[in-house]
């Protein structure tokens, strides 16, 4: 007898329909896989038999062929075993295959016939959803992720045999409710820039790379605070609309890091991989072509603390999602595109020793050490961050004072103010911040005014400026007019923002 499933599979962050066709006939006994199955969905035939006896249903010895359509995609993963096991028992007579009409049938099968979650529920609910299908079987511990998606009927089960019972009437199981999606402020995620003292300039850059969405390089001698600074930036970020918090939980689904008790992506991830992390971590690949650490990144912050002790290669890999926003992960049996739009937060030393420049303190490094040292950082990539700017060491009377900065409170009110503008300014663009405006939109939005394109002139013909550099400039006056409730680009907006390109005063 052919039985028929409904379930679906992943490529990327897209879900594609997979039909499950099983057939038994007379022959040498096992299960046969056609239809490009990988190595986990060949081993389901050992899970998927001992589920079934184990659950008290009769597994029939006898040849079981089961085609995974389409055959000209690669499947990948433990999400067809329940549907299998599902087609065995049809096609065996022990289900009707009427019961499961209309339904769309995802989850991983124990030994034992619990049904384990997978990875990536929530994009393969959204795409099955987008092609009609309204009715799904997944595992329990998914229910979560999948009450976030509205419109649908999802029936979440612990083990096998309770979806049969559910399919023969004798359990009624109610569909999941829709949760309503609660963002959390990002407010006590990391330090707290009241308690971080001085550095009054390096927390106004911050201040306006979190409102517009820029990439910061932060350069100072050790213990001046880069790295405080950089871990209280979470406690300013912007709070996640509905949108970006659906994008960012699709991404760690796929990932298999999303926390099963949250199934939603609150606040904006801050990721800080060490300086040790491989190319393919950072960008993503793998034999199953996984998210790297710029997609884990999207619609948060990447944080690369020292630099310039990252390799060459492995930073020359910024270059592109920098500019697009996106990564491609290229393979021999298939290319997958992934997300990248995050916020860059760096920081390093200005040589090896760290005390190059600074006044209080000789450095030791000889002028062939710190070209090496600062030879790992390519001016591609260096034009590609938006605002560069010195962390000084803190002076004694500011550390020993008694009083505390501004709260990073007072600073996310401004920054989600400076954000609502943004998604005011770019509604139905697609684009959630100035760090992300097209050409088209820059020439619209960031008309700087008579004497603020007099001042930005000067210091593009006498300082060499890129075409690149020149749109950070306009997209960081921007948002500097947006903290300050200004409606056009003014004078004093340019002038800041040329401060944060590390260029000298008097060209301002």
């Amino acid at each position: 007898m052919l039985a028929k499933i409904d379930s679906y599979g992943l490529k990327g962050l897209d879900g594609y329909g997979v039909e499950l066709e099983i057939d038994i006939n007379s022959g040498l006994p096992g299960i046969e896989f056609v239809g490009l199955a990988d190595t986990a969905v060949k081993e389901s035939k050992e899970r998927i038999k001992s589920a079934i006896k184990n659950s008290g249903f009769r597994f029939t010895p006898k040849k079981i062929t089961v085609n995974l359509a389409p055959a000209s995609m690669k499947k990948e993963g433990t999400l067809y075993d329940l549907g299998m096991a599902l087609g065995i028992l049809c096609a065996t007579e022990q289900l009707a295959v009427t019961a499961l009409a209309g339904f769309v049938v995802l989850g991983e099968l124990s030994l034992d016939g619990r049904v384990r979650p997978i990875r990536g529920l929530m994009p393969l609910l959204i795409a099955a959803k987008d092609a009609g299908h309204t009715r799904f079987i997944i595992p329990s511990e998914n229910r979560r992720e999948a009450s976030h998606i509205g419109g649908v009927q999802v029936f979440a089960f612990d083990d096998l045999r309770q979806v049969v019972g559910f399919l023969h009437g004798e359990i009624a199981v109610p569909p999941l409710k829709k949760a309503d999606i609660c963002l959390s402020a990002s407010a006590g995620q990391g330090g707290d820039f009241a308690y971080i003292k001085g550095q009054y300039l390096a927390k106004r850059a911050l201040e306006i790379a979190a409102a517009g969405g820029h990439n910061v390089l932060m350069i100072g001698p050790p213990g001046a605070g880069k790295t405080m600074l950089a871990r209280a930036i979470p406690s300013i970020l912007p709070d996640l609309s509905t949108e970006e918090a659906l994008e960012t939980t699709k991404i760690h689904s796929v990932a298999g890091i999303l926390n099963p008790e949250e199934g939603i992506i609150r606040v904006r991830p801050f990721r800080s991989p060490h300086h040790s992390v491989s190319a393919t971590a950072l960008t993503g690949g793998g034999s199953n072509a996984r998210p790297g650490e710029m997609s884990l990144s999207h619609n948060g912050v990447l944080f690369l603390d020292e630099l310039p002790e990252y390799t060459r290669a492995t930073l020359e890999n910024l270059r592109q999602p920098l500019e697009d926003g996106v990564i491609t992960v290229s393979r021999a049996a298939r290319t997958v595109e992934y997300p990248a739009s995050f916020m860059l937060v760096a920081s390093m030393n200005p040589c090896p020793c760290g005390y190059y420049g600074a006044k209080d303190r000789a450095c030791a490094c000889s002028p062939a050490m710190i070209g090496r040292y600062l030879s790992k950082l390519s001016g591609p990539l260096l034009d590609r961050i938006d605002l560069h700017m010195n962390v000084s060491n803190v002076q004694y009377d500011e550390i020993a004072g008694e009083g505390l900065s501004e709260p990073s409170a007072d600073i996310r009110g401004r920054v989600n103010a400076a954000r609502a503008i943004q998604g005011e300014r770019f509604a139905g663009m697609g684009v959630y911040c100035n760090a992300k405006m097209t050409g088209g939109m820059i020439k619209t939005y960031c008309k700087p005014d008579a004497a603020g394109e007099r001042i930005l002139k000067n210091a593009f013909e006498k300082m060499r400026l890129s075409a690149r550099a020149y749109t950070k400039i306009l997209k960081t006056a921007r948002t500097i007019a947006d903290l300050g409730g200004a409606a056009h680009i003014e004078e004093a907006h340019i002038k800041e923002a040329l401060l944060y390109r590390n260029l000298d005063r008097e060209y301002i």
